[in-house]
C-alpha cells in the first residue's frame, strides 16, 4: 500500500503542472537583452496577499500604437550603412515580430533634426502658394518613410510643423531667439527675439489663409507621393521659444486659426486628415481648456497631443474631456547618455502618460549617428546609434524599453485597471491575451505576486530589469 501512494503522488503533481497555464516572460537587464523564458505558470491556488491584482473586466482606454519620429539626420545616419544593414535596422523597428512600431511622426518641413532650416514655400508674400513644393522631402524624408512602409505597410503617419515659413512670422525668422550664441540663429538680432509666449504668427487674414492653404497642400502633396497623413497637430510645442524652428501661439489665436481658417480649409478641400490640438507642452490646463471650449475650433479638433511639461496637465484634461483621445507626442530626449538610467526615466514617462489616459506613446529619434547632435548643437538620445565611421550599430536601452511595450501591446489593446500603483501597466490585447509590463529599478531582485481571474503567479524580477509577461485570458 505504501508503494502505491508513493507512486500516486508524483502522478498528481505531473497532472497539475500539465494543466497549469503557461506564461510567456520576456525580460531585459543591463547586460542581457530580450531574454525569453517560459518556465512560469499561472495557477489557481494561493491568490491571497498579491502585490498586483489585474481586473480584466475593467477596461480603460483603447491603445492605438507606439513609434517615434522620422527626421532627416536619422536618414543621413542610415545612408552611411549598406542596404542590408539599413534594412536590418528598419526590420527591427517595424516588423510585427520585432519592435512593431505602428504610429510615427514626421515634421512639416524643418525642425532641429533636419539638415538645415527650410519650408515648402520660402517666397515672401506668396499668399496663393504658387511656389509651394515638397521637392526636398522627395529626396530625404519621404525615402526614409517609404523604407519603413516596405516593412509595415499599415504604418500610421501623423505630422506637425515646428515653424511656418519664416515670412509668416512677426520676426520673419524660423527661430524664436538666438540663444545668446553667434553659432546658431546668428542672423537674428536680439531685437527680433520673441520670448514671452506672445503669438509669433502674423495674425492677418492674408497670412492665416495662406498658412491653411500651405498645410492643405502639404497633406495633398504627401498623399500624391503615396504617404497618407492621418492627422495633423497644428504646432509643435506651442508655448516654447527656442533657437530652432518654432512658433508660439496664444490659445485664443490658435483657436481662431483652427476654427476660422484651417478647419474650413480642410473641409472645403475634402482633406480627411484629422486636426489635433498640439503638441501642447505647457503644464497649465487652462491653455488646453481655452482651445477646446472654443466652439468653432472644437468642432474640428479630434484629439490632443501632449509632451514635455504637459505631462502635468494630462490627468486633469483627461478627466474633464474624457471623450477626447490623447497622444503622447514626444518622449523627453535626454542629453546623449543612452544609458539604463535614460530607460528608467522614459519608463516613468510611459507609465505616467498611459496611466492618465494616453492611447499612444512616441519616442523622439529612432536613429542618429554616434554623436546624436542636433542641427543647433544639442546632443540627444536615440533608440539606435550608428557610427558613421565604423558602421557599428548600437541598440540602446531605450530601444529595448520601447520594444517591450510596442511588441506586445498591439493596436486595439485595452489598458486594464489594477490594484497597485506605479511601475507596471496591464493590458488585454485583441487576441484575448493578458499583457503586463513591469520595471524593477532596484539594485536587487524583487519578488512580485500577480493575480488575475482567480489565478496567480510569483515572478522573481532581476535587478534593473524590464519585464513583459503574457498569457491567454482563457485556458
Amino acid at each position: 500500500m505504501k508503494l502505491k501512494y508513493i507512486l500516486f503522488i508524483p502522478i498528481i503533481i505531473m497532472w497539475q503542472n500539465a494543466h497549469a497555464q503557461q506564461i510567456h516572460w520576456t525580460y531585459t537587464t543591463t547586460d542581457k537583452h530580450w531574454v525569453e523564458n517560459s518556465n512560469l505558470s499561472l495557477n489557481k491556488n494561493d491568490t491571497a496577499h498579491s502585490d498586483i491584482v489585474i481586473y480584466p473586466d475593467q477596461k480603460l482606454q483603447k491603445m492605438e500604437g507606439f513609434g517615434a519620429c522620422f527626421n532627416e539626420l536619422g536618414w543621413e545616419a542610415l545612408l552611411t550603412l549598406s542596404q542590408n544593414k539599413r534594412d536590418e535596422i528598419l526590420k527591427t523597428l517595424f516588423l510585427k515580430e520585432a519592435a512593431n512600431f505602428t504610429l510615427c511622426r514626421i515634421p512639416v518641413a524643418s525642425n532641429d533634426y533636419s539638415l538645415s532650416y527650410y519650408s515648402f514655400n520660402d517666397v515672401p508674400n506668396d499668399f496663393k502658394m504658387r511656389n509651394f513644393n515638397i521637392d526636398r522631402d522627395r529626396y530625404i524624408l519621404i525615402p526614409y518613410i517609404k523604407a519603413a512602409l516596405k516593412f509595415e505597410p499599415e504604418l500610421k503617419i501623423w505630422a506637425s510643423p515646428w515653424s511656418p515659413p519664416a515670412w509668416m512670422k512677426v520676426n520673419e525668422h524660423y527661430s524664436m531667439n538666438n540663444g545668446g550664441s553667434d553659432k546658431y540663429a546668428s542672423d537674428m538680432g536680439q531685437g527680433r527675439h520673441i520670448g514671452n509666449n506672445a503669438t509669433a504668427f502674423k495674425m492677418q487674414d492674408d497670412y492665416l489663409n495662406a498658412y491653411s492653404l500651405y498645410l492643405s497642400k502639404f497633406v495633398q502633396a504627401y498623399q500624391n507621393e503615396g504617404v497618407d497623413i492621418k492627422r495633423l497637430c497644428v504646432q509643435n510645442e506651442i508655448v516654447y521659444a527656442p533657437q530652432w524652428p518654432s512658433c508660439t501661439w496664444r490659445p485664443e489665436d490658435l483657436s481662431y486659426f483652427i476654427g476660422k481658417y484651417l478647419g474650413p480649409r480642410f473641409k472645403s478641400d475634402q482633406i480627411a486628415t484629422e486636426i489635433w490640438l498640439g503638441t501642447v507642452n505647457t503644464a497649465d490646463p487652462n491653455y488646453t481648456r481655452t482651445v477646446l471650449n472654443n466652439k468653432d475650433a472644437a468642432s474640428f479638433i479630434r484629439g490632443i497631443g501632449f509632451q514635455w511639461d504637459a505631462k502635468q496637465q494630462i490627468k486633469v484634461i483627461h478627466n474633464e474631456f474624457s471623450s477626447m483621445p490623447i497622444m503622447q507626442t514626444e518622449s523627453e530626449c535626454g542629453n546623449g547618455e543612452n544609458n539604463w538610467r535614460s530607460a528608467e526615466y522614459t519608463w516613468s514617462l510611459i507609465d505616467h502618460y498611459i496611466s492618465n489616459g494616453a492611447s499612444s506613446y512616441m519616442y523622439w529619434n529612432m536613429v542618429l549617428d554616434e554623436t546624436g547632435r542636433s542641427t543647433w548643437g544639442w546632443v540627444q538620445n536615440a533608440l539606435i546609434s550608428v557610427n558613421k565611421h565604423t558602421g557599428e550599430i548600437k541598440y540602446n536601452p531605450e530601444f529595448y524599453l520601447m520594444k517591450h511595450l510596442s511588441h506586445f501591446v498591439i493596436p486595439g489593446s485595452y489598458l486594464l485597471n489594477t490594484s497597485a500603483g506605479k511601475n507596471h501597466l496591464a493590458f488585454l490585447d485583441p487576441n484575448g491575451n493578458m499583457v503586463i509590463m513591469i520595471m524593477n529599478s532596484d539594485d536587487k531582485s524583487k519578488s512580485v505576486k500577480i493575480t488575475s481571474n482567480g489565478k496567480s503567479v510569483n515572478v522573481n524580477l532581476s535587478p534593473k530589469s524590464i519585464n513583459t509577461l503574457t498569457w491567454p485570458l482563457k485556458e
